[in-house]
Protein backbone atom coordinates (compact mmCIF):
# COMPACT_ATOMS: atom_id res chain seq x y z
CA UNK A 1 0.00 0.00 0.00
CA UNK A 2 2.61 2.17 0.64
CA UNK A 3 4.37 1.67 -2.67
CA UNK A 4 1.44 2.46 -4.53
CA UNK A 5 0.82 5.62 -2.75
CA UNK A 6 4.90 7.01 -3.31
CA UNK A 7 4.77 5.97 -6.45
CA UNK A 8 1.05 7.90 -7.18
CA UNK A 9 2.98 10.86 -5.49
CA UNK A 10 5.90 10.80 -7.79
CA UNK A 11 3.82 10.68 -10.73
CA UNK A 12 2.19 13.89 -9.72
CA UNK A 13 4.88 15.50 -8.73
CA UNK A 14 6.77 14.56 -12.43
CA UNK A 15 3.14 15.63 -14.06
CA UNK A 16 3.68 19.09 -12.17
CA UNK A 17 6.75 19.84 -13.35
CA UNK A 18 6.09 18.89 -17.06
CA UNK A 19 2.85 20.77 -16.85
CA UNK A 20 5.20 24.03 -15.56
CA UNK A 21 8.03 23.94 -17.95
CA UNK A 22 6.29 22.48 -21.18
CA UNK A 23 2.49 23.65 -20.92
CA UNK A 24 3.73 27.31 -21.84
CA UNK A 25 5.46 26.57 -24.95
CA UNK A 26 2.45 24.38 -26.31
CA UNK A 27 -0.52 27.00 -25.72
CA UNK A 28 1.24 29.68 -26.74
CA UNK A 29 1.34 31.44 -23.36
CA UNK A 30 4.99 31.88 -23.58
CA UNK A 31 5.07 34.33 -26.93
CA UNK A 32 1.99 35.80 -25.42
CA UNK A 33 4.10 36.76 -22.66
CA UNK A 34 6.78 38.21 -24.97
CA UNK A 35 4.82 40.13 -27.09
CA UNK A 36 3.11 42.00 -24.24
CA UNK A 37 6.47 42.73 -22.71
CA UNK A 38 7.71 44.03 -25.95
CA UNK A 39 4.40 46.47 -26.06
CA UNK A 40 4.60 47.43 -22.37
CA UNK A 41 8.90 48.45 -23.13
CA UNK A 42 9.51 52.08 -21.81
CA UNK A 43 11.51 52.46 -24.92
CA UNK A 44 9.39 51.47 -27.75
CA UNK A 45 11.33 50.75 -31.37
CA UNK A 46 9.90 52.99 -33.71
CA UNK A 47 11.28 55.65 -31.93
CA UNK A 48 14.81 54.35 -31.74
CA UNK A 49 14.31 53.22 -35.22
CA UNK A 50 12.87 56.98 -36.19
CA UNK A 51 16.06 58.62 -33.77
CA UNK A 52 18.51 56.23 -35.88
CA UNK A 53 17.04 57.52 -39.01
CA UNK A 54 17.45 60.77 -38.02
CA UNK A 55 20.97 60.99 -36.85
CA UNK A 56 22.38 59.01 -39.79
CA UNK A 57 19.99 61.47 -41.92
CA UNK A 58 22.14 64.56 -40.79
CA UNK A 59 25.59 62.46 -40.73
CA UNK A 60 24.71 62.53 -44.23
CA UNK A 61 23.94 66.13 -44.47
CA UNK A 62 27.21 67.34 -43.34
CA UNK A 63 28.90 65.10 -45.43
CA UNK A 64 27.36 66.35 -48.35
CA UNK A 65 27.56 69.86 -47.12
CA UNK A 66 31.52 69.18 -46.31
CA UNK A 67 32.32 67.60 -50.00
CA UNK A 68 30.53 71.32 -51.28
CA UNK A 69 32.85 73.02 -49.34
CA UNK A 70 35.75 70.98 -50.53
CA UNK A 71 35.18 71.38 -53.80
CA UNK A 72 34.43 75.00 -54.17
CA UNK A 73 37.52 75.89 -51.96
CA UNK A 74 39.65 77.66 -54.44
CA UNK A 75 38.26 80.87 -55.19
CA UNK A 76 38.52 82.92 -58.27
CA UNK A 77 39.28 86.32 -58.55
CA UNK A 78 35.62 87.21 -58.47
CA UNK A 79 34.79 85.64 -55.84
CA UNK A 80 37.76 87.22 -53.92
CA UNK A 81 36.55 90.77 -55.26
CA UNK A 82 32.60 89.90 -54.20
CA UNK A 83 34.05 89.13 -50.72
CA UNK A 84 35.79 92.45 -50.37
CA UNK A 85 32.99 94.15 -51.09
CA UNK A 86 33.86 95.78 -54.13
CA UNK A 87 31.42 95.74 -57.09
CA UNK A 88 34.15 95.94 -59.28
CA UNK A 89 33.84 93.58 -62.43
CA UNK A 90 36.81 91.42 -63.27
CA UNK A 91 37.81 93.14 -66.44
CA UNK A 92 37.72 96.35 -64.44
CA UNK A 93 40.02 95.16 -61.72
CA UNK A 94 42.57 93.56 -64.13
CA UNK A 95 42.69 97.05 -65.83
CA UNK A 96 43.31 99.07 -62.91
CA UNK A 97 46.03 96.71 -61.33
CA UNK A 98 47.66 96.79 -64.94
CA UNK A 99 47.44 100.84 -64.79
CA UNK A 100 49.14 100.83 -61.76
CA UNK A 101 51.85 98.87 -62.91
CA UNK A 102 52.64 100.45 -65.95
CA UNK A 103 52.54 104.17 -64.34
CA UNK A 104 54.88 102.90 -61.39
CA UNK A 105 57.09 101.62 -63.89
CA UNK A 106 57.53 104.67 -65.81
CA UNK A 107 57.62 106.54 -63.27
CA UNK A 108 60.45 105.07 -62.08
CA UNK A 109 62.31 104.65 -65.22
CA UNK A 110 61.90 108.46 -65.69
CA UNK A 111 63.96 109.11 -62.42
CA UNK A 112 66.91 106.63 -64.02
CA UNK A 113 67.19 104.11 -61.27
CA UNK A 114 67.19 101.85 -64.09
CA UNK A 115 65.39 98.78 -65.84
CA UNK A 116 65.14 96.20 -63.42
CA UNK A 117 64.46 98.09 -60.24
CA UNK A 118 61.44 99.69 -62.70
CA UNK A 119 60.31 96.18 -63.33
CA UNK A 120 60.29 95.30 -59.53
CA UNK A 121 58.28 98.14 -58.51
CA UNK A 122 56.15 97.99 -61.46
CA UNK A 123 55.69 94.01 -60.36
CA UNK A 124 54.72 95.39 -56.59
CA UNK A 125 52.19 97.83 -57.68
CA UNK A 126 50.31 95.92 -60.63
CA UNK A 127 50.22 92.55 -58.43
CA UNK A 128 51.05 93.18 -55.04
CA UNK A 129 49.24 96.10 -53.94
CA UNK A 130 45.71 94.90 -55.63
CA UNK A 131 46.31 91.63 -54.23
CA UNK A 132 46.79 93.16 -50.31
CA UNK A 133 44.41 96.04 -50.85
CA UNK A 134 41.61 93.04 -52.00
CA UNK A 135 43.01 91.03 -48.62
CA UNK A 136 42.64 94.59 -46.32
CA UNK A 137 39.13 95.41 -47.53
CA UNK A 138 37.93 92.11 -47.13
CA UNK A 139 39.27 91.75 -43.46
CA UNK A 140 37.55 94.67 -42.83
CA UNK A 141 34.33 93.75 -43.87
CA UNK A 142 34.59 90.63 -42.39
CA UNK A 143 35.14 92.12 -38.82
CA UNK A 144 31.85 94.84 -39.58
CA UNK A 145 29.90 91.26 -40.52
CA UNK A 146 31.07 89.50 -37.22
CA UNK A 147 30.57 92.90 -35.06
CA UNK A 148 26.78 92.18 -35.71
CA UNK A 149 25.90 89.06 -36.73
CA UNK A 150 25.02 87.63 -32.85
CA UNK A 151 22.29 90.30 -33.05
CA UNK A 152 20.74 89.06 -36.05
CA UNK A 153 20.76 85.73 -34.95
CA UNK A 154 19.09 86.28 -31.76
CA UNK A 155 16.45 88.71 -34.04
CA UNK A 156 15.90 85.39 -35.97
CA UNK A 157 15.38 83.64 -32.65
CA UNK A 158 13.00 86.36 -31.17
CA UNK A 159 10.70 86.50 -35.14
CA UNK A 160 10.41 82.61 -34.97
CA UNK A 161 9.21 82.22 -31.34
CA UNK A 162 6.90 85.41 -31.92
CA UNK A 163 5.26 83.44 -35.29
CA UNK A 164 7.13 84.95 -38.21
CA UNK A 165 8.34 81.71 -40.65
CA UNK A 166 12.18 81.88 -41.43
CA UNK A 167 12.19 84.02 -44.34
CA UNK A 168 10.53 86.51 -43.41
CA UNK A 169 12.76 87.03 -40.32
CA UNK A 170 15.31 86.91 -42.89
CA UNK A 171 13.45 89.72 -44.78
CA UNK A 172 13.83 91.88 -41.92
CA UNK A 173 17.33 91.88 -41.38
CA UNK A 174 17.67 92.94 -44.68
CA UNK A 175 15.60 95.92 -43.86
CA UNK A 176 17.05 97.24 -40.60
CA UNK A 177 20.58 95.57 -40.23
CA UNK A 178 23.43 97.30 -41.08
CA UNK A 179 26.07 96.34 -44.01
CA UNK A 180 27.21 94.28 -44.77
CA UNK A 181 24.90 92.20 -42.87
CA UNK A 182 21.97 93.94 -44.76
CA UNK A 183 23.33 92.97 -48.33
CA UNK A 184 24.26 89.15 -47.49
CA UNK A 185 20.92 88.76 -46.26
CA UNK A 186 19.68 90.12 -49.02
CA UNK A 187 21.31 88.27 -51.28
CA UNK A 188 19.55 85.27 -49.07
CA UNK A 189 16.39 86.04 -49.76
CA UNK A 190 17.26 87.08 -53.83
CA UNK A 191 18.75 83.74 -53.95
CA UNK A 192 15.68 81.70 -52.70
CA UNK A 193 13.33 84.06 -55.09
CA UNK A 194 14.72 82.63 -58.57
CA UNK A 195 14.36 79.26 -56.81
CA UNK A 196 16.92 77.31 -54.42
CA UNK A 197 16.09 75.99 -51.42
CA UNK A 198 16.27 78.04 -48.11
CA UNK A 199 18.97 75.96 -46.77
CA UNK A 200 20.81 75.91 -49.93
CA UNK A 201 21.16 79.86 -50.28
CA UNK A 202 22.13 80.39 -46.54
CA UNK A 203 24.91 77.63 -47.29
CA UNK A 204 25.98 79.96 -50.04
CA UNK A 205 26.05 82.94 -47.44
CA UNK A 206 29.69 80.98 -46.00
CA UNK A 207 30.82 81.29 -49.76
CA UNK A 208 30.83 85.28 -49.49
CA UNK A 209 32.02 85.44 -45.94
CA UNK A 210 34.16 82.82 -45.59
CA UNK A 211 34.22 82.77 -41.59
CA UNK A 212 33.36 80.39 -38.87
CA UNK A 213 30.33 82.09 -37.75
CA UNK A 214 28.82 82.10 -41.33
CA UNK A 215 29.32 78.66 -42.03
CA UNK A 216 27.60 77.24 -38.89
CA UNK A 217 24.36 79.43 -38.87
CA UNK A 218 24.58 77.88 -43.14
CA UNK A 219 24.49 74.54 -41.45
CA UNK A 220 21.98 74.31 -39.24
CA UNK A 221 19.59 76.38 -41.39
CA UNK A 222 20.79 73.41 -44.17
CA UNK A 223 20.30 70.57 -41.49
CA UNK A 224 17.05 72.04 -40.07
CA UNK A 225 15.37 72.30 -43.48
CA UNK A 226 16.48 68.69 -44.39
CA UNK A 227 15.77 66.79 -41.12
CA UNK A 228 13.94 69.21 -39.45
CA UNK A 229 13.51 70.16 -35.84
CA UNK A 230 12.96 73.03 -33.07
CA UNK A 231 14.84 76.15 -35.24
CA UNK A 232 14.46 78.54 -32.33
CA UNK A 233 16.14 76.86 -30.42
CA UNK A 234 19.33 75.78 -32.84
CA UNK A 235 19.49 79.26 -33.27
CA UNK A 236 19.24 80.64 -30.01
CA UNK A 237 22.34 78.21 -29.34
CA UNK A 238 24.32 79.52 -32.48
CA UNK A 239 23.84 82.79 -30.91
CA UNK A 240 25.24 81.65 -28.11
CA UNK A 241 28.42 80.19 -29.00
CA UNK A 242 28.57 83.29 -31.63
CA UNK A 243 28.70 85.50 -28.41
CA UNK A 244 30.87 83.45 -26.49
CA UNK A 245 33.88 82.99 -29.40
CA UNK A 246 33.54 86.71 -29.59
CA UNK A 247 34.48 87.37 -25.52
CA UNK A 248 37.28 84.67 -26.74
CA UNK A 249 38.36 87.01 -29.16
CA UNK A 250 38.20 89.88 -27.65
CA UNK A 251 40.05 87.99 -24.72
CA UNK A 252 42.71 87.05 -26.71
CA UNK A 253 43.26 90.41 -28.36
CA UNK A 254 43.76 91.76 -25.30
CA UNK A 255 46.32 89.68 -24.08
CA UNK A 256 48.32 89.61 -27.12
CA UNK A 257 48.69 93.59 -27.37
CA UNK A 258 51.51 93.25 -24.75
CA UNK A 259 53.47 91.19 -26.91
CA UNK A 260 52.37 93.36 -30.03
CA UNK A 261 53.64 96.24 -28.16
CA UNK A 262 57.00 94.20 -27.81
CA UNK A 263 57.42 93.17 -31.38
CA UNK A 264 56.85 96.91 -32.60
CA UNK A 265 59.50 98.17 -30.56
CA UNK A 266 62.12 95.47 -31.67
CA UNK A 267 61.11 95.99 -35.13
CA UNK A 268 61.53 99.45 -34.72
CA UNK A 269 64.69 99.27 -32.91
CA UNK A 270 67.27 98.78 -35.72
CA UNK A 271 66.08 101.56 -37.40
CA UNK A 272 65.65 103.92 -34.79
CA UNK A 273 69.52 103.51 -33.89
CA UNK A 274 70.43 103.98 -37.60
CA UNK A 275 69.04 106.93 -37.94
CA UNK A 276 69.68 108.63 -34.53
CA UNK A 277 73.69 107.49 -35.45
CA UNK A 278 73.32 108.95 -39.04
CA UNK A 279 72.05 112.41 -37.72
CA UNK A 280 74.81 112.33 -34.50
CA UNK A 281 78.33 110.36 -36.65
CA UNK A 282 77.07 110.53 -40.57
CA UNK A 283 81.10 109.48 -41.02
CA UNK A 284 80.70 106.53 -38.95
CA UNK A 285 77.92 104.89 -40.69
CA UNK A 286 77.92 106.20 -44.48
CA UNK A 287 80.58 103.28 -45.26
CA UNK A 288 77.23 101.19 -45.01
CA UNK A 289 76.27 102.64 -47.87
CA UNK A 290 79.15 104.04 -49.75
CA UNK A 291 81.25 100.49 -49.77
CA UNK A 292 80.46 96.91 -51.39
CA UNK A 293 80.84 95.27 -48.21
CA UNK A 294 78.20 97.38 -46.37
CA UNK A 295 75.65 96.96 -48.85
CA UNK A 296 75.86 93.01 -48.41
CA UNK A 297 76.14 93.56 -44.78
CA UNK A 298 72.54 95.89 -45.38
CA UNK A 299 71.34 93.03 -47.18
CA UNK A 300 71.83 90.46 -44.91
CA UNK A 301 70.28 92.76 -42.03
CA UNK A 302 67.60 93.15 -44.12
CA UNK A 303 66.63 89.42 -44.67
CA UNK A 304 67.80 88.27 -41.12
CA UNK A 305 65.25 91.23 -40.04
CA UNK A 306 62.48 90.49 -42.36
CA UNK A 307 62.70 86.47 -40.97
CA UNK A 308 61.98 87.81 -37.64
CA UNK A 309 59.61 90.27 -38.31
CA UNK A 310 57.86 87.25 -39.97
CA UNK A 311 58.20 84.65 -37.04
CA UNK A 312 56.91 87.13 -34.23
CA UNK A 313 54.22 87.92 -36.37
CA UNK A 314 53.56 83.98 -36.58
CA UNK A 315 53.68 83.84 -33.07
CA UNK A 316 51.65 86.93 -32.40
CA UNK A 317 48.77 86.91 -34.51
CA UNK A 318 46.75 83.57 -32.95
CA UNK A 319 43.85 82.58 -35.36
CA UNK A 320 40.78 81.69 -33.85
Amino acid sequence: MNLYLVFTLVTLAMGGVVWVFVYPFLSGERNTERRIASVARTEPIAPRLAQRSRREQVQGTLKEIEERQTKAKRLSLAARISQAGLTWSKRRFLLTAGSLGLGAFFLVLATGAGLLPALGVAFAAGCGLPLWLLSFLKKRRLARFLNGFADAVDLIVRGIKAGLPLLDSLKLIAEESEEPIRGEFRAIIETQAIGMPLGDACLRLYERMPVAEANFFGIVVFIQQRAGGNLSEALGNLSRVLRDRKKMKAKIQAMSMEAKASATIIGALPFFVMTVTFITAPNYIELLFTDPLGHAMLAVAAIWMSIGVFVMRKMINLDF
